[in-house]
């Protein structure tokens, strides 16, 4: 797996659970993973806690990541503010490569109009937005259609990753 790069997105106000779980889960399967971030490299998490990006969103090479995660949070509203986000979300998942997002997550995919008549979950909170967005809500722990993976809170992270990293290997 170590020939296997994996990115996750970083903004303040980000939830940590949904970031730091992905990023140790990932790096014990051997991936390679990197911290991506907007404009600037350092962020504050809900709770404070800090996270530096390894490099910034404008100088990833889209044709070598194999995968890609959106933590949760107040961070997604802040990244589908940028339309390298938005480019980059869609030709990841354009090829093919999984794209997965929690909690809040899936506001990215929208803004990057892959969701559209695709199943998914989220965060409750967001679930009008989902639908409104012509995805197939499903309250589930987590709802996997084609390369896109999507889950609602920290509690489903278990499952969540799981998920992410049977398409990885598979």
């Amino acid at each position: 797996m170590a020939d296997k790069n994996i990115i996750i997105f970083c903004e303040d106000h980000y939830e940590e659970l949904e970031l730091w779980y992905p990023y140790y889960r990932l790096q014990e399967e051997g991936f390679n993973v990197s911290l991506i971030g907007t404009e600037k490299l350092d962020f504050q998490g809900k709770y404070g806690y800090p996270v530096k990006a390894d490099m910034l969103i404008s100088e990833v090479d889209y044709e070598r990541v194999d995968g890609l995660v959106i933590p949760g949070g107040y961070a997604p509203d802040r990244l589908r503010r940028y339309d390298k986000v938005l480019e980059l979300v869609k030709k990841i998942y354009e090829k093919g490569k999984p794209v997965a997002s929690i909690c809040h997550g899936p506001w990215v995919m929208i803004s990057a109009g892959i969701l559209k008549g695709k199943k998914s979950t989220c965060y409750y909170a967001i679930r009008d937005d989902v639908k409104n967005a012509g995805s197939f809500y499903e309250d589930k722990p987590v709802v996997v259609d084609g390369n896109i993976i999507t889950s609602r809170t920290p509690a489903d992270l278990p499952v969540f990753m799981e998920a992410i990293i049977a398409a990885l290997k598979g």
